[in-house]
């Protein structure tokens, strides 16, 4: 490959710690459990590990309320651990990504601890404190993510904090150039002891109106949507400054060679994409999560492709993500056997991929009964499908006892088809799910289009879903997705190749040329043997029920 970014041709692979692997036998995952399995992220293919947070913190909800960003948590180890887990991901070529949280800490950190002491500490300004509303109550009516009032009442001081997720997450005052700066320390220490990049927690959160106006009501806000929707997050999320506070950070980043910044941002790509920056002055990668909000349908999806590709800033990097710890299991949403084309589709369209761990087993959400809800969203605000628990079940190892991630019972329950549904089972079987990311990612490694080729759409109708990868070097493939469960015929006039791969035979090669057949929920990959004459704009792809 030419020399590009290391991370514009990598897969990350995310890592939610408590879920991935027991080693001391407390039913929680730790680091040395995680790198006793380095061996297996190594053999999938993946090129980084995005690790979900590991400092130290009381762990109401779970490890995103940090009480020290430059301590490991004892839940999951030492710094010497860590360091040994860093090291060895460098040795076996793996990129570590360490997740950090800008936008509140615990309200048992230092900083808040001081900050609440008296009026006058040196830390009072570093967090976001009010006097009361004219009624004696919350300053405004900014809301809380997890429910109620964004604002939380300090009965000795008689002012309010605010806090846009629990009120044991105080939010950070960004306008105060000193919390700026020490975020950049916190940058400044885990890059110096070699760590590849950040995932940034609640990026477009970080900054809030300097007025603080009441937010305006949601005017399409429906009952039984989340409570904070009933308003328009216009003056606490997503303000014009906060690009000036990620550019101090990019440059942090900048300062050390080959490192990655990723933002946390659900926005509409039209909004997310600014957060490139101004003259890519942002972060790296806006994490694109559009493919986890639309329905599942070709032509949703073909159009939301092509609208994001056409926003993209000139010289950016596109992203995807199908999963992750807060949003329900890909295929839950869309069935085992889409399951395996939502892979295919994931792992060939242009830019960075993101895998959530367990996604490459075709993991479903877990069954949680009511006594067994710790996730805090969910006990706030019960009922309407928030909680995340179910997405963040153990990992499946084997089907021995506790299915190999622990030797006692996960501190979350495992999915309910574990003991058939792990990866030494998957393993064992070729046509698997596990062995599909497999070839696919191999493929990626193979194939220069594959990794950093150019997009290009093919006209298609129905369930179909066609479109090309080509490099400006060498090599084009043909991606065919079939979305549906009745059988597509494809026409594509003009083109020759072999098939590399089948979501549904996993001993499917062979030549084809100008039609072949989808089979329901069938995605194909093919090289284009043409691929130097063909173009996307000539080439006429027709779909029909056979």
């Amino acid at each position: 490959m030419e020399n590009v970014a290391w991370w514009k041709g990598a897969v990350i692979y995310q890592v939610y710690p408590r879920s991935f692997c027991d080693s001391d036998g407390d039913g929680v995952g730790d680091l040395a459990g995680l790198r006793e399995k380095l061996p297996y992220l190594k053999n999938l293919g993946i090129d980084a590990i995005w690790l979900s947070p590991i400092f130290r913190s009381p762990m109401v909800d779970f490890g995103y309320d940090i009480s020290d960003y430059r301590e490991i948590d004892p839940l999951f180890g030492t710094m010497e651990q860590f360091k040994e887990l860093l090291d060895a991901c460098h040795r076996s070529g793996l990129r570590m990504i360490l997740d950090l949280v800008p936008n509140h800490t615990s309200s048992e950190h230092p900083w808040f601890v001081d900050s609440r002491s008296s009026l006058q500490s040196v830390y009072r300004d570093w967090y976001i404190w009010r006097e009361p509303g004219p009624d004696g109550g919350p300053p405004n009516n900014w809301l809380s993510v997890f429910g109620g009032s964004g604002w939380e009442l300090d009965e000795a001081s008689g002012q309010y904090y605010y806090h846009t997720f629990l009120s044991c997450q105080p939010d950070l005052n960004w306008r105060n150039p000193d919390v700026s700066a020490a975020i950049q320390d916190v940058l400044h220490f885990w890059f110096a002891m070699g760590v590849d990049g950040f995932r940034m927690d609640a990026l477009w959160y970080i900054l809030k109106d300097e007025q603080f106006r009441d937010n305006p009501p949601n005017p399409e806000y429906k009952a039984g949507q989340p409570p904070d929707y009933q308003f328009m997050p216009l003056y606490t999320a997503d303000h014009e400054e906060v690009h000036d506070l990620i550019a101090a950070m990019r440059r942090t980043a900048d300062a050390y060679q080959d490192r990655l910044l990723i933002g946390e941002i659900y926005l509409p790509p039209v909004r997310l994409v600014r957060y490139y920056g101004l003259d890519l002055e942002g972060v790296h990668l806006p994490f694109n999560f559009a493919l986890l909000e639309c329905a599942w349908h070709a032509r949703t999806i073909a159009t939301l492709i092509e609208e994001y590709e056409n926003i993209l800033p000139e010289g950016s990097w596109p992203n995807w993500v199908l999963g992750n710890h807060d949003r329900p299991r890909i295929a839950s949403k869309v069935g085992d056997d889409q399951a395996r084309v939502a892979a295919m589709l994931l792992l060939t369209l242009r830019g960075t991929p993101t895998i959530y761990n367990g996604d490459e087993l075709g993991m479903p959400l877990a069954e949680i009964r009511p006594d067994q809800v710790q996730d805090p969203l969910e006990l706030n605000v019960p009922g309407l499908g928030l909680g995340r628990d179910a997405v963040r079940s153990p990992m499946p190892w084997d089907s021995t006892a506790q299915a190999g991630f622990s030797e006692r019972e996960p501190w979350c329950p495992l999915i309910g088809d574990w003991q058939i549904r792990n990866v030494a089972a998957l393993d064992q079987e070729p046509g698997s799910i596990l062995n599909l990311y497999r070839r696919l990612l191999n493929l990626r490694r193979r194939y220069h289009s594959l990794a950093l080729g150019s997009y290009h759409p093919v006209a298609a109708r129905g369930d179909a879903l066609v479109y090309i990868r080509k490099s400006a070097q060498s090599d084009s493939v043909l991606i065919a997705l079939n979305l549906g469960s009745e059988a597509q015929k494809v026409i594509a006039e003009g083109m020759s190749g072999e098939i590399l791969l089948s979501t549904v035979d996993a001993e499917m090669h062979g030549p084809v040329a100008d039609k072949f057949e989808l089979r329901p929920n069938e995605g194909l990959m093919i090289a284009v043997s043409t691929g130097a004459k063909l173009k996307a704009a000539s080439v006429s792809s027709q779909l029909s029920k056979t």
